[in-house]
């Protein structure tokens, strides 16, 4: 919890105090309104309008879909606008097939504009899930709020370095590179039965 952002300790601290020293009622009612404004700041802060320059076009060619081949072995899900307390459960579009999708699963983070503690829970009980299913999940294309939040709580400790990726083009490396890794360690597997 330590490593969360100041604002997010801080809403705990004051909601733990208040549990503690007045009643229950009273704390759960700051914490939500505490919660409700820095809902409201991460979306502001996160908002912006910019002119469209050739350097911003350059820079998306990494983040595009376009003109990359999805291999068969992969399934793309992408978040959308902020990840933060009660929408966290629109993940059960991922939960809900699990058993379906191939072994690789890449998150493209490109378009979450904020992410909260809450968020950040969800996206390491996917990763414990995936990784419960023998399935791998990678991350891509995560934007400055959610990057450094990401960073700050050791989010690599649930998937691993290698599988937070800058942008798609080096998530569908990094997903080629598991993919051969998984497929030689089948042919040994196979060799020595």
């Amino acid at each position: 919890m330590l490593r969360l952002t100041k604002t997010d300790v801080t809403v705990w601290v004051v909601t733990f105090e208040l549990t503690v020293f007045t009643d229950l009622t009273i704390a759960v009612s700051v914490g939500m309104a505490l919660a409700a404004l820095l809902f409201i700041r991460r979306v502001a802060d996160t908002t912006t309008v910019s002119p469209v320059t050739d350097d911003y076009v350059r820079e998306g060619h990494p983040h595009s879909l376009q003109n990359k081949t999805i291999p068969r072995y992969v399934k793309i899900f992408r978040i959308h606008g902020p990840f933060l307390f009660g929408t966290t459960d629109k993940l059960h579009v991922i939960y809900d097939h699990m058993n379906e999708l191939p072994e690789i699963v890449l998150l493209r983070l490109r378009n979450m504009t904020a992410l909260d503690a809450t968020g950040l829970r969800a996206l390491e009980e996917l990763a414990e899930a995936m990784h419960r299913t023998d399935r791998c999940l990678i991350l891509c294309g995560a934007r400055h709020q959610p990057a450094q939040l990401i960073a700050r709580a050791d989010f690599h400790q649930h998937v691993g370095d290698s599988n937070i990726c800058a942008h798609l083009h080096d998530a569908l490396e990094r997903a080629r590179a598991v993919h051969e890794q998984h497929e030689s360690g089948l042919a040994s597997q196979t060799a020595t039965t």
